[in-house]
């Protein structure tokens, strides 16, 4: 939520009903941290952050966390916790954008963004790797810095880097159609009636979880153009697209391969066989770089 929410929304309704903090109630904001199909992280180990609008509403909300996590951090306020959790999201989803932006501009250059990626990290210190794709999913990453973007704008501040950032996210569905009109046009196929295999919609690997997946955005900018539309993921069986078209996941097996004009991965889950999509990477848009796992092949397009 937005920075002051539980100071300037929840405590006057509290207060305005008659009650009186420290005495009737009392009041603290933690934000959540958890990273769905992460096992190695399991809840308890995961630090809690806690403030509330008292040091005794941040001292009792702070002993009942201490009964199930391991770590528990306090701050000293309620605004202050709101605005930390909206400072990781808005970490992740800047790095994001920058990781894509320079996607394009090594395909620009003619070199592996992967490559440059591995070698990057290398580095002990100052920095961290971040991975381009289609876009950002997800209930956290794509919508927390638009909480801030609104205090933000109400306190007379324009935070330029994170709306920038928004714009290169909303850009990379696009760069996937166009990246993909490439591929066909290099056999001489046009995207109006080609059969589209979209590997994993779901918004991240390993979850049924679709809520703002860029595999969405793909499927609708693929869909004006008049492709013919398949997807497969094993923990999402159907989908609703905007328009009201209705589609059902099919069996990523050797006919849907071979029928396909051409396959693109999106969400690389852990079950697909990658093997049989190696052995067609002639038509294969990696926008995860998921075939590594098979092996490397000049073949295959790998795209942010």
């Amino acid at each position: 939520t937005y920075p002051g929410t539980t100071e300037d929304l929840v405590l006057p309704a509290l207060l305005a009903s008659g009650l009186e903090l420290d005495q009737s109630f009392l009041l603290a904001f933690s934000p959540e941290r958890v990273d769905p199909g992460n096992r190695s992280h399991p809840l308890g180990s995961i630090p809690k952050v806690v403030g509330g609008v008292s040091r005794e509403s941040t001292e009792v909300a702070a002993a009942m966390y201490r009964a199930v996590f391991e770590k528990v951090h306090t701050v000293s306020s309620a605004t202050v916790a709101e605005t930390s959790k909206l400072l990781e999201n808005t970490f992740r989803n800047v790095n994001i954008a920058l990781v894509n932006e320079f996607k394009q501009l090594c395909d620009r250059i003619g070199i592996d963004v992967w490559e440059v990626i591995d070698a990057a990290k290398t580095k002990p210190f100052g920095f961290m790797p971040f991975y381009p794709g289609p876009g950002i999913g997800g209930h956290c990453i794509p919508l927390d810095p638009q909480y801030l973007v609104y205090r933000a704008r109400i306190l007379g501040f324009e935070p330029r880097l994170v709306i920038l950032s928004e714009q290169v996210h909303q850009e990379m569905p696009h760069y996937v159609l166009v990246s993909a009109m490439e591929r066909l046009n290099e056999r001489a196929l046009a995207l109006k009636g080609a059969r589209i295999l979209i590997v994993g919609v779901a918004y991240k690997p390993d979850v049924p979880d679709m809520r703002e997946s860029p595999a969405l955005l793909v499927l609708e900018e693929f869909a004006r153009y008049g492709a013919d539309l398949r997807f497969t993921d094993p923990f999402i069986p159907s989908l609703m697209m905007r328009d009201g078209t209705s589609l059902e996941s099919v069996r990523l097996d050797e006919n849907e391969v071979a029928r396909a004009d051409l396959i693109i991965i999106v969400t690389a889950h852990a079950d697909f066989n990658y093997g049989l999509l190696h052995a067609a990477s002639d038509k294969v848009l990696d926008t995860r770089n998921a075939l590594r796992t098979v092996g490397r092949d000049a073949r295959i397009t790998e795209l942010a």
